[in-house]
């Protein structure tokens, strides 16, 4: 059986044939990482030599230009001159206040423990059943005699530790009371501290004045009785302190105010009294002989008295009375 035939013959059918590569790629893993190396400045180096890796970036970030800095011999010679300079500057530093102000027996006065603090307090406050008030004497380390214990191991030697803390402690009292009642400026510190200053030093002065004219001389006598009077300001940070919270805001101007001055007064001016005989009724009064000499040993001693008593009683009420006031 025959096709039939439409005019032209088709062309004939064709099936693809694959081709065949000769090569073929072949997938190959990446390579393993290079191990980084730590270094010796506890940061991890780099797999090429003479560039930093990043960890000693890191460490350089984060200790800055900085981190080899104590390695540095000008850093280390800087600091050896800094030590020599501060050194010598102490050293010029005792030598000129030395000139004004006997640093070794300053310390002494400084030389306190905790106890001693809140004995003494307790015999400013209640001084009434205290005995005995003598000062305690030991040997010197030269050998000297009549040389007085620290305040650490004697009750009755003064210190500047209570009247230093006291005034601060007073300076910042007054300012605080005065900011509860709205009227605080930055000035009141200021001249609060120079006003007890100032009551201080007049202190000293009416002191100096009545020994110089009474014949009176101690070593240790200018800086006893700056300690002796700056035990003044525990009595009146108790009057200030006791007045604000039980006499209903009027301070020391009430009656409750005005009893616990009193007291503070009085405790302060027998302290007072009782401490200061050491110094302004020495036992060595005088080494005349004779019934005329006698009597005027006798009226200097009477004189001497009269001088502890005003200042005890009369100067102390005073200027208490002037630093308590609100």
């Amino acid at each position: 059986m025959q096709r039939p035939a439409y005019g032209h013959s088709s062309p004939p059918l064709h099936h693809p044939v694959p081709q065949h590569v000769s090569t073929v790629p072949q997938l190959r893993s990446p390579p393993p990482p290079i191990p980084q190396q730590q270094t010796q400045h506890g940061g991890y180096g780099s797999p090429y030599p003479g560039q930093p890796g990043p960890g000693a970036q890191q460490n350089q970030n984060m200790f800055g230009p900085y981190g080899n800095f104590m390695n540095d011999p000008t850093a280390q010679l800087a600091s050896q001159f800094g030590q020599t300079a501060f050194k010598h500057g102490q050293e010029y530093l005792e030598q000129n206040v030395n000139r004004y102000v006997n640093v070794s027996a300053l310390k002494h006065y400084f030389n306190v423990t905790n106890s001693y603090v809140l004995q003494k307090l307790a015999l400013v406050i209640f001084p009434w059943r205290h005995k005995p008030w003598s000062r305690k004497q030991t040997i010197g380390p030269n050998g000297q005699e009549g040389w007085y214990l620290p305040p650490r191991d004697d009750i009755n030697s003064p210190d500047m530790y209570i009247p230093v803390m006291s005034l601060v402690t007073y300076i910042l009292l007054s300012s605080a009371i005065a900011g509860f009642r709205g009227q605080f400026q930055p000035e009141l510190l200021g001249l609060t501290a120079s006003w007890a200053l100032v009551v201080v030093i007049i202190e000293i002065l009416i002191l100096k004045l009545g020994c110089y004219f009474l014949s009176i001389s101690n070593e240790s006598q200018l800086l006893d009785l700056v300690a002796y009077s700056g035990y003044k300001f525990v009595g009146i940070i108790a009057t200030i302190v006791i007045a604000e919270l039980f006499s209903g805001g009027k301070g020391t101007g009430g009656w409750f105010g005005w009893s616990v001055f009193i007291y503070m007064f009085l405790a302060n001016a027998f302290f007072i009294m009782r401490s200061l005989r050491y110094v302004l009724l020495p036992e060595n009064t005088g080494d005349g002989r004779g019934s005329m000499q006698t009597g005027n040993t006798r009226a200097k001693k009477q004189q001497r008295t009269w001088l502890l008593f005003a200042y005890a009683y009369i100067v102390q009420f005073l200027f208490m009375w002037m630093l308590s006031r609100p």
